[in-house]
């Protein structure tokens, strides 16, 4: 109950924000923006109290990693690998957010630089250097694990209801005929 309070007192004014909230209306792995940075951000929160670092600043940027207007497929300021600094640019221009805070934001995609040069047939447009994307700090590593976490979580989610909807939709078909 603690955290909780303490996680809302941090993040209280961002959530509300107009802006923020907007994120609401864009889908992102089977859920919204919105409701994705909010995980991360919690996620983030409270890895960093278990391992001691700066909580305030993880819940801030975990909470701002993907705000960015737009979605990835069309802009290119929005990509996969633009999207960080887009996302770090609006949060310095929307909040009250530290250059430590914009760092973590900007290296949260660190997951898929590594995956990226790992597997460069992967969106093969996309020229990445790696160590550009490394975060400098224990809480932009936890803000890009608690992301790609996250993300495995919805896209996971997102996929059973996918088949669930797919499968019943086929034995509806089978009764009625």
């Amino acid at each position: 109950m603690k955290l909780n309070k303490e996680y809302k007192e941090i993040t209280r004014d961002i959530i509300n924000n107009e802006y923020f909230t907007a994120l609401k209306n864009d889908t992102h792995h089977g859920t919204n923006r919105y409701d994705h940075c909010k995980r991360v951000s919690y996620l983030s929160f409270l890895m960093t109290k278990l391992l001691r670092g700066k909580s305030e600043d993880a819940a801030k940027a975990g909470l701002l990693h993907d705000f960015f207007f737009g979605n990835t497929a069309n802009i290119e300021a929005n990509s996969y690998l633009n999207h960080p600094k887009t996302s770090a640019i609006n949060a310095k221009k929307y909040f009250s957010i530290n250059d430590f805070e914009a760092e973590i934001i900007e290296t949260h995609m660190y997951h898929y630089a590594l995956v990226k040069k790992a597997l460069p047939f992967i969106n093969h447009d996309d020229k990445v250097i790696a160590k550009d994307y490394k975060p400098k700090s224990k809480e932009g590593y936890i803000v890009c694990i608690s992301d790609l976490l996250v993300s495995i979580f919805e896209l996971g989610f997102f996929k059973v209801r996918y088949s669930f909807c797919l499968y019943l939709i086929f034995i509806i078909n089978i009764i009625r005929y």
